[in-house]
């Protein structure tokens, strides 16, 4: 398992056209606004003022580039399905995802984040879809965990993001709460995984 030992912001893009030819490997965390991707890339990295976490959803509007190790790097891509945004902005951050997803020849794996308590949403089945027909290597992270507090929700969780996504049953899901870090160990094995294709 990878222990992290440095992490810092390297690189902070807007548009496609900025988007940076890194030296090293990339793994990648996506999902919809208030999923919690910045809470579970702090508690992977053990740093807990490096992504910018925020109580309103929408808040990252940027792909942020995060160099760990001087080795490889973590990528956190904007939330999508965030409503009050307007169709311009959407349609801006649309442009922007896909234009990374499509287009990094260093992109090892991607981390697909759904909410534990919500489950998998629409667009959630869009990017899975989306992420299978472009053949890129992804993995289920199923975030705040914690909140589960009937042990029969902890049990049907699998199953029920397995049949709402449609998932072969090579596709890990990984429960995580980025408040007992719970998962992490796992994340950071899948991340290993990746970076070794």
């Amino acid at each position: 398992m990878i222990a992290v030992k440095k992490a810092q912001l390297y690189r902070t893009v807007f548009t496609p056209e900025d988007l940076p030819d890194t030296p090293y490997s990339e793994v990648a965390f996506v999902g919809r606004s208030n999923v919690g991707k910045s809470s579970l890339l702090n508690a992977i990295v053990k740093n807990y003022r490096l992504a910018k976490v925020s109580s309103s959803p929408g808040k990252t509007r940027s792909i942020n580039f995060y160099l760990v190790n001087d080795r490889f790097f973590v990528v956190d891509l904007p939330g999508y399905g965030f409503a009050k945004l307007s169709a311009a902005e959407q349609k801006r951050w649309k442009k922007l995802i896909e234009s990374y997803l499509t287009d990094r020849d260093k992109l090892k794996g991607i981390f697909l984040l759904v909410d534990s308590k919500v489950g998998p949403t629409e667009k959630d089945i869009a990017m899975k879809e989306w992420l299978e027909y472009y053949g890129i290597p992804y993995c289920v992270v199923a975030t705040k965990v914690d909140k589960l507090k009937k042990q029969s929700e902890r049990a049907r969780l699998k199953k029920r993001i397995r049949e709402k996504l449609g998932l072969n049953k090579e596709i890990e899901i990984i429960p995580f709460s980025s408040k007992t870090r719970e998962g992490r160990g796992e994340v950071l094995k899948q991340i290993e995984q990746f970076l070794e294709r």
